[in-house]
């Protein structure tokens, strides 16, 4: 059953769908007065019957992302954040050791040691 909120966003949708072909038909109309040739005025209307197939195709884009959106919502939502797993040989690389091929150099400190600094000093 749809939600409020997505029936909303829905209707929203399919008002931005209706706008964009009644676009397409005054573009026809135009191209085709401006048209000299028949073939001017079919090549008008096909691209009018495209730019109405584009709209649709946004209209139900739309839908499945606001239907995803609703579903996203009941999902259970986990707090905090989660440390990319990392690797023995990445944390235990010795000094001055050359890194493992796909992995990024040594970062600061290179020994692997945490550098302390008193503010006495």
């Amino acid at each position: 059953m749809q939600s409020t909120m997505e029936k909303l966003k829905n209707k929203a949708s399919a008002a931005k769908e209706q706008v964009d072909i009644y676009k397409a038909k005054i573009d026809e109309k135009t191209e085709k007065a401006r048209a000299r040739t028949k073939e001017e005025e079919v090549i008008a209307h096909e691209r009018a019957k495209v730019k109405e197939a584009k709209a649709k195709m946004e209209l139900h884009e739309a839908k499945g992302k606001h239907a995803a959106e609703k579903l996203s919502t009941k999902q259970a939502h986990y707090y905090g954040t989660q440390q990319p797993r990392v690797d023995y040989y990445e944390r235990n690389q010795p000094f001055g050791s050359i890194p493992k091929p796909g992995t990024t150099a040594p970062t600061y400190p290179l020994g692997g040691k945490n550098i302390l600094r008193n503010n006495h000093i």
